[in-house]
């Protein structure tokens, strides 16, 4: 059995109700924003996502854990022990974005299974899109198939990176600014979309330096199958390092190269 036979269905109906959940707050008069203890936000979209989705992990008689945003699940920073499959999820990333009507958020959603993203989904709703890939698989955006750009050269190419702000250390700063003045254009975007605007082809390089695992959980997946490549600042496939780097590959070591 492959693993969209597996998971596919239940990552269908989670990045559905997901969405409906997520555009009924979006724009709305009802919206609250609440700050957490780190000042990021966090609305009643995000809460009822990540309970919906819960609720029908428990109900849908797979043996699975699941692992959220709001009310965790187990180490946020390691990969499970427990021998059991476990959905990561991110109920809406980009809830600044969501927070202040900008289309640019969605749902993230990742299976792990043996220490291995092995099903992943991101579906961003105000935007129409949903990306999806399955471990050996390929990737897709919609109904179409997706595939990595073919540039060979950073100064070619387009790079997108998260933002700055009052957060974030010069270090991190300084890694940023050197990845897009390398880059033929840059631009600072952050989230998920620059990790699948790299999938797809739209450009060659994005950066996250600041991270949790279900902010990535699906990330690297999806531009994987796309034929690119993702992995930490040193190398290493894994969403537990606060960091992700994604490229069309063919740039990925120059690029691993200029953060070090």
């Amino acid at each position: 059995m492959g693993y969209r036979e597996e998971y596919g269905l239940l990552l269908e109906e989670l990045a559905k109700e997901a969405d409906g959940i997520a555009m009924r707050f979006f724009r709305a008069e009802e919206i609250r924003i609440h700050r957490k203890d780190d000042g990021s936000a966090v609305t009643q979209a995000d809460r009822s996502v990540e309970e919906m989705a819960r609720a029908k992990v428990a109900a849908s008689g797979l043996a699975m854990d699941v692992l959220g945003e709001e009310a965790g699940g187990g180490n946020a920073k390691a990969p499970a022990t427990t021998g059991r499959a476990r959905l990561i999820i991110d109920p809406i990333d980009g809830t600044e974005e969501f927070s202040r009507g900008i289309a640019t958020f969605g749902t993230l959603l990742g299976i792990e299974r043996d220490g291995e993203i092995v099903a992943g989904m991101a579906s961003a709703p105000a935007l129409g899109v949903r990306w999806w890939a399955y471990r050996g698989e390929g990737a897709w955006r919609n109904a179409r198939r997706i595939h990595v750009s073919k540039v060979e050269k950073l100064n070619a190419g387009m790079a997108f990176t998260g933002g700055t702000g009052q957060n974030k250390n010069r270090e991190k700063i300084e890694k940023m600014r050197r990845l897009l003045d390398a880059a033929r254009h840059g631009r600072s975007l952050g989230g998920f979309w620059q990790h699948m605007l790299v999938a797809e082809g739209s450009t060659e390089a994005a950066l996250d330096l600041h991270s949790k695992p279900w902010d990535l959980a699906p990330l690297g997946l999806i531009v994987e199958e796309a034929g690119g490549r993702s992995t930490d600042v040193d190398g290493k496939r894994s969403i537990y390092s606060g960091n992700m780097v994604s490229t069309n590959g063919k740039i990925h070591d120059e690029v691993l190269a200029l953060l070090q």
